[in-house]
């Protein structure tokens, strides 16, 4: 399927719709933001707080990992802790290996979740594999819980993988190895969820994905998937690294198939700086959907790179500042006002394109530039409203953001 090129995103793709708690998934559904706790889920205290703090970020679910009997017991008291700090955010239990057991031996821990991870690969070996498997699905259908199958490269079906080598040897003329790996992945994939409606799970109650850590595999097996079945799709690039590697090499590859109609829910997986914060997948998840023109979360601001002309860096700082600000205040916006995550916002540094660009945007400051009149003229919806000067800038800007939010967006419950 071809881009388009009118700077508008394909029709999604038809699917069905899963609900995940309070979060509908799929069928027209917006594409949701998801992340991951990186704690010891056995630490309900720190786990807690960490779900808590990427769900304020906008994640709108949760995965906790769920690897032992310690972790399943903390569970419940994670879901009471946050429902205390009045966050119903859905939570999703990430089970390997010995989810089977885990979940038999702690039903309270499979009623407070709100969705099941299982990868195929990992769930069990030879002969017990199906059985293992069947007995994770009859637990996700006697607490009515939504399952997503998510298949990873790194821990593919073995015996899957072994069927398509054999069948590809037959070939008169066999396919590469990286074909055959993703045939594998998406084969994996369609087959487990065939067999778990097979063991009672209903169609509207699966979501798939099939991570790889490869861009141009990524789009490869989403695109096959998504020809071949109707359920939703998580897209992720697994393991996608560190910073700019990590930002980039998962834009790049989500943002082709959401641009395709490809995708009903996304995780950046970034690894975070030494001591950085966590919620960072979660900013950048949001980015991608926001410049993407697919949803809104946050005003966003446009600021010009700097050239010859804006040797100070006072619009590099305020542009910062400014994003921060809207950062922090958003909650409480959300809260409060309607529409407010659509505000858009220039913090401009030269004569060049500064009152233009500022012109473009909701509220927008044309900064003086090296050799300009030291004056910053301030747009609201393109009129220039005032001009600010002096050493208090940063703060007076601010502030009529602020009251251009107060005067602009209606108040939730108010009337009509």
């Amino acid at each position: 399927m071809d881009l388009l090129l009118s700077g508008r995103a394909c029709a999604r793709r038809q699917t069905r719709q899963v609900r995940v708690g309070h979060v509908s998934i799929g069928s027209g559904a917006p594409v949701v933001v998801q992340s991951m706790t990186n704690t010891d889920t056995a630490d309900d205290f720190a786990t807690t707080m960490q779900v808590a703090q990427l769900a304020r970020a906008g994640s709108e679910l949760v995965r906790i990992t769920v690897n032992n009997d310690e972790a399943a017991k903390a569970v419940p008291k994670i879901r009471e802790k946050l429902l205390a700090m009045n966050l119903d955010v859905p939570l999703v239990g990430d089970f390997h290996y010995n989810g089977h057991k885990l979940l038999a031996d702690n039903p309270a821990c499979a009623e407070a979740l709100d969705k099941l991870r299982i990868n195929p690969g990992n769930v069990g070996q030879g002969a017990k594999r199906d059985t293992q498997f069947a007995s994770i699905v009859e637990m996700a259908c006697k607490y009515d819980k939504p399952v997503r199958i998510g298949v990873n490269w790194g821990s593919l079906d073995q015996s899957v993988l072994a069927r398509i080598m054999d069948e590809n040897a037959k070939r008169a003329v066999p396919r590469d190895a990286g074909a055959v790996m993703r045939e594998a992945l998406v084969t994996s994939a369609l087959e487990s969820a065939a067999k778990a409606e097979e063991y009672g799970l209903a169609g509207n109650k699966i979501i798939l994905s099939a991570k790889v850590s490869s861009v141009q595999d990524l789009i490869a097996v989403y695109r096959d998937m998504a020809a071949k079945c109707d359920y939703p799709l998580h897209l992720g690039l697994t393991e996608a690294g560190m910073g700019s590697k990590g930002i980039v090499a998962s834009t790049a590859a989500l943002a082709v198939l959401l641009q395709e109609g490809i995708g009903d829910t996304i995780r950046v997986s970034l690894t975070p700086e030494p001591n950085g914060s966590r919620t960072q997948e979660v900013i950048v998840a949001q980015e991608i959907l926001q410049t993407m023109g697919l949803r809104a979360f946050t005003p966003m601001v446009t600021a010009c790179p700097g050239c010859g002309r804006t040797t100070s860096t006072l619009f590099q700082e305020l542009a910062s500042d400014v994003q921060s600000f809207v950062r922090d205040n958003m909650p409480i916006w959300r809260d409060q006002y309607d529409g407010v995550e659509n505000m858009s916002l220039a913090v401009m540094g030269c004569i060049v394109n500064g009152p233009g660009e500022s012109k473009h945007a909701n509220i927008g400051i044309s900064l003086p530039g090296t050799g300009e009149s030291p004056a910053a003229p301030v747009f609201e919806d393109g009129v220039k409203t005032l001009t600010l000067r002096g050493d208090n800038i940063a703060n007076e800007f601010k502030a009529i953001i602020e009251n251009y939010v107060a005067r602009t967006y209606p108040r939730k419950g108010a009337a009509a």
